[in-house]
């Protein structure tokens, strides 16, 4: 049965660009300022990383927990579409209560439906990164996208976490999935130091009950919620902020295929989440961008800039890891336009890191030089999904030189009048730094 939460404020944060664009800073203001009850995440999984620093310096990296959980109350839902990785949750509740945040497992529901990472898909995704060699896609080496492709391939073995309380069902699955995942691997050569590792993790037929084991305190902490139970959540009345993972630029679909992730950046996803438990509602939709881009491993970034990797710091980002070096690039009208399309319609922007605009030198890209010589303005949206469309767009960004505007950018007023222009979308809040302090509103973002 269909309800309106009328007495409920839905409001999501959807990334515009590569990721890291301030999505966890953002969540952690508009819980406050909206008197948020509830943060949903509705896609990707343990791979997101979204930072939170406190005005007295308390941080955490949240990568399953909603980034509105240093707010007492504030409950977090895994909704259906998240990969959930049990074991980090349980290690990222260790560091929470490090941060002083002593509860955020009774404020968590888990839909019983969520696909579950395993140590075998973790393993399994990292061989095949490293098979690809010089054709790696960027994995974060966490297994999300391995977790879906097996669940895509295998469904009868996909594990969900309200398999989990029925140790007999979760133990053939596991099986299952390390078993078919083993054959898969057996027979490959290894391609880096740290192969025979993983591929010892797929041999071990005493890890399915041992793992098990290991996620008990997770399950008795935080039991399977029901679609109903997850309904009841968000009918509350006050304020649901749905956070997103990743963004637009990285989605599945409409990402630059094959350097994306396994995951859906999108209005319609975070419609879909609230239609799936059977609430009807509108949800104001705000989309999330950092002052210039940034990109976190392989893949094209046309603006990329060595001058400024020197002059932009980033503690939160290191170059070491998995996902590989962490660039900086000038602000680009393309990309911009590009996301703004697939992204669905928003009801305005919100933009991080001001505070870099002035005297670092950001230049405004207003086109592409392609490699036949022809201006390039705008990227092709294609109709349908279509990853063969996508993949000529990465060859065609690879091989892009930008155009830039005369002069640089001298002001965020300056950066802020530009973006508006472009996007026909008002910039409603602007972050002049990583607390929430820094945050300030921009433009009237009024309930509709």
């Amino acid at each position: 049965m269909s309800t309106t939460a009328a007495a409920t404020r839905y409001v999501s944060l959807l990334g515009l660009g590569f990721g890291d664009c301030g999505k966890g800073l953002f969540t952690d203001h508009l819980c406050g300022a909206l008197q948020a009850h509830t943060v949903v995440r509705f896609n990707g999984g343990a791979q997101a990383g979204h930072n939170v620093v406190l005005p007295g310096g308390r941080h955490h990296t949240f990568s399953q927990f909603g980034a509105g959980s240093f707010h007492a109350g504030v409950g977090t839902v895994l909704a259906s579409p998240v990969v959930v990785h049990p074991t980090a949750l349980l290690v990222e509740e260790t560091a929470l209560r490090r941060a002083g945040v002593e509860d955020a497992f009774s404020r968590l529901r888990v839909d019983a439906r969520c696909r579950v990472t395993t140590p075998f898909h973790q393993a399994a995704g990292r061989l095949r990164e490293w098979a690809r060699g010089q054709g790696a896609h960027g994995s974060c080496g966490v297994g999300v996208g391995e977790t879906v492709r097996h669940a895509i391939a295998a469904p009868d073995e996909a594990l969900h976490y309200g398999d989990l309380p029925y140790p007999a069902r979760a133990f053939e699955k596991l099986e299952a999935s390390r078993t078919a995942l083993l054959r898969e691997f057996a027979g490959t050569t290894p391609m880096h130091a740290d192969a025979a590792q993983e591929l010892a993790v797929l041999r071990d037929d005493t890890l399915p009950a041992r793992w098990l084991a290991a996620v008990a305190p997770c399950l008795a902490q935080s039991p399977p919620a029901s679609a109903d139970r997850i309904a009841e959540r968000l009918s509350q009345a006050g304020t649901v902020v749905f956070e997103g993972a990743q963004g637009v630029l990285l989605d599945e679909w409409r990402g630059f295929h094959p350097h994306t992730t396994w995951s859906t950046i999108s209005t319609a996803a975070v419609q879909a989440v609230l239609r799936d438990v059977g609430i009807g509602a509108r949800v104001q939709h705000l989309g999330v961008l950092r002052s210039y881009l940034t990109r976190h491993g392989s893949g094209p970034l046309p603006t990329h800039d060595r001058a400024l990797d020197a002059r932009l710091p980033e503690p939160h980002n290191a170059d070491e890891g998995w996902q590989g070096v962490f660039r900086r690039g000038h602000p680009d009208a393309v990309l911009l336009r590009y996301a703004l399309d697939a992204v669905g319609a928003l009801d305005g922007l919100v933009a991080s890191h001001l505070d870099a605009v002035e005297g670092v030198g950001m230049r405004w890209c207003a086109g592409y030089r392609a490699a036949d010589g022809s201006r390039m303005t705008s990227l092709p949206l294609s109709p349908t999904p279509d990853l063969a469309h996508q993949h000529t767009l990465t060859q065609q960004l690879h091989g892009a030189q930008p155009l830039y505007e005369p002069g640089t950018l001298a002001t965020p007023q300056e950066w802020t009048e530009r973006v508006e222009a472009l996007s026909g979308l008002a910039v409603r809040y602007g972050a002049f730094g990583p607390t929430r302090d820094t945050v300030r509103a921009l433009q009237p973002f009024e309930r509709s």
